[in-house]
């Protein structure tokens, strides 16, 4: 039995809404599918607008320029992240500023970011691992108090909250991914989320390549130019499509994850107390999304091993990021404050299960079998 770790999703309505954009001829960016996805986004998140993009670094870029980054800015965020959020900011000349995580949820330690701020700190990202809410209310307290931005990287969130409000909805900004290996994808696509309703006009000219184009298209000018920098940060209404087909169906889509996680979740949690794994935290003030599964071994060599010998069985088991401290570039451009002693160790032990809406039974079965025939032994 071959397993794999992620399988993108689809259903019946995906292909019929792909042909429908072609037969409109509307395949190119803000078309009808564009236009209702942004129209669902903004009704289930509860932000002033959704404006989809090609991916999530394209939103993360966008709030980057909306805050008016520059060189010699601080953007203060976690190192346990993807490349994306830090390079959004060193784009603008911004430097990076690294702290550590927090052992339960992974994310950005709320009670370590205000000893980071400097008179050039800009902004604050903290990024939504694993589909788990920051501490948002600290962190935003933190923010007003310092007159600093937030961007959330929601990437992994969509369908999760934090104390009853949408992941992405909280900060000023918030950045979501639809890649083939989240929970709803389009291939490759994202969303900027307006939560600021001052970034809403500003946030369509950087999308249109820095043209008041959105104007022109409802009427409010007479011919569209170019009035401020901006890109190309539209999807193809063809990947709108594929996305629209999965929204439609995102509630359906997120409990069988659920169904998945808890089948993990019920087996692997005893092992904790059995052989020193740690097994997802979930705060009661968050609900999750099921976008991963994701325990912690003891230490690099049984990680090794673990991902060997499920490997061994047919079932691909990755680890996550190679922390951005430690990364060549993220010398270069960033730099770290205080220890960073957690996010090394939760990047040499994590590994992730395979987690997708296909996923059967049969499956996930094979999966806990192979995973506690290794765990059982330690």
């Amino acid at each position: 039995m071959n397993i794999p770790f992620n399988k993108p999703c689809h259903n019946s309505n995906t292909f019929k809404y792909i042909c429908d954009a072609f037969e409109r001829n509307q395949t190119a960016g803000d078309g009808a599918y564009t236009k209702l996805c942004n129209t669902w986004i903004e009704e289930q998140f509860s932000v002033a607008q959704s404006l989809l993009t090609h991916s999530c670094t394209a939103a993360l870029e966008m709030g980057a320029l909306l805050f008016s980054v520059k060189q010699g800015d601080e953007v203060i965020m976690p190192s346990f992240t993807f490349v994306s959020t830090a390079n959004a900011f060193v784009l603008r000349g911004a430097t990076p500023v690294f702290v550590d995580i927090r052992p339960d949820t992974y994310n950005l330690d709320e009670t370590l970011i205000e000893e980071a701020i400097t008179p050039r700190t800009k902004a604050i990202v903290p990024v939504h691992y694993a589909g788990v809410g920051c501490e948002m209310d600290t962190i935003c307290e933190i923010a007003a108090k310092h007159d600093l931005k937030i961007l959330e990287d929601a990437a992994q969130g969509f369908g999760s909250t934090y104390k009853g409000k949408a992941l992405g909805s909280i900060g000023d900004l918030g950045a979501l991914s639809f890649h083939e290996t989240k929970n709803i994808m389009s291939g490759e696509g994202g969303a900027l989320l307006i939560n600021d309703t001052s970034y809403c006009e500003h946030a369509e000219i950087i999308r249109e390549k820095g043209t008041n184009r959105s104007k022109f298209f409802r009427g409010q000018v007479d011919k569209y130019t170019w009035v401020d920098v901006g890109s190309s940060y539209l999807p193809s209404d063809i990947l709108a499509a594929c996305l629209y087909s999965l929204l439609e169906n995102a509630s359906p889509i997120n409990a069988r994850r659920m169904e998945i996680w808890n089948k993990y979740d019920n087996v692997l949690r005893p092992f904790e107390k059995q052989c020193g794994i740690q097994c997802p935290t979930i705060p009661e003030h968050c609900t999750h999304n099921a976008h991963m599964y994701q325990i912690l071994l003891p230490n690099l060599e049984l990680r090794t091993e673990f991902i060997n010998h499920l490997k061994q069985h047919g079932i691909t088991a990755p680890f996550h990021y190679v922390p951005l401290h430690s990364a060549p570039a993220g010398n270069k451009y960033g730099r770290t404050h205080g220890s960073l002693d957690v996010t090394d160790k939760v990047s040499e032990t994590l590994v992730r299960l395979p987690m997708f809406y296909d996923l059967t039974d049969d499956s996930a079965n094979q999966v806990l079998e192979v995973a506690s025939d290794f765990l059982e032994k330690l």
